[in-house]
């Protein structure tokens, strides 16, 4: 300790300092769409199976990822993401804009266009990955970096993604620990573990604590110290 935790999936992008077992600081997070929803977001627009991550990245296999410049998203937050203007991004690109209105249809909140004819998948799919992954590596090192963390962890559904793993370990200078890839996207597991350590670090809650449905690592509510148990 101190580590650093990138935390990516389809619900949350967040950098929080983890100070020891039990005790973080949310240094920032996306202020619009998680990484995991973009990736969910630009598959579906592209015709591509869900979930949009895995899809994504094979098809960006074949494909060039400096066909398309996207852009990089800055933000207030020295320490936040923003994945929405990127996905705008890639909607202009790749879809039909006839003058006048658009011919778009809607599914719930979305707007879906058609596809332009000329339009390559994988190589769409190679430059929005490639832009993604490095908004999170770039933010992730300055955090590491202004912070003088020992260590990087980087977990959630998004950790399994193959280019995201490489970038951030070629960028930083100091180790990476990664879930093998069938516990990306456990969250049983992830609670679990939570758990142990916690316990180990001396807490535990008795059998008529609450139940939510969200709640914080760092809230001791009913805990109890066991450390002489």
């Amino acid at each position: 300790f101190p580590l650093l935790a990138l935390i990516v999936s389809g619900g949350h992008s967040e950098l929080a300092l983890m100070k020891r077992h039990g005790v973080y600081q949310r240094l920032g997070g996306t202020i619009d769409d998680a990484a995991g929803e973009a990736f969910d977001k630009v598959g579906r627009l592209l015709g591509l199976p869900f979930p949009g991550g895995p899809a994504i990245e094979q098809a960006a296999q074949s494909g060039d990822p400096q066909a398309f410049s996207f852009p990089r998203a800055k933000t207030d937050g020295e320490y936040d993401f923003s994945f929405s203007g990127l996905k705008t991004a890639v909607m202009r690109a790749v879809t039909v804009q006839p003058s006048g209105r658009r011919n778009q249809r809607r599914r719930g909140n979305e707007r879906h266009a058609a596809l332009r004819d000329d339009v390559n998948i994988a190589d769409v799919a190679a430059g929005f990955q490639d832009a993604l992954t490095e908004a999170l590596v770039a933010t992730t090192c300055l955090a590491a970096r202004d912070f003088a963390v020992r260590a990087v962890l980087l977990a959630g559904g998004v950790s399994a993604n193959t280019l995201l793993r490489q970038k951030l370990g070629a960028a930083l200078d100091l180790p990476l620990y990664v879930p093998p890839l069938p516990l990306c996207t456990d969250n049983a597991a992830m609670i679990g573990a939570a758990a142990h350590f916690r316990l180990r670090a001396g807490f535990r809650s008795p059998l008529d604590f609450e139940a939510r449905a969200s709640w914080r690592l760092s809230e001791d509510v009913y805990a109890e110290d066991v450390t002489q148990v």
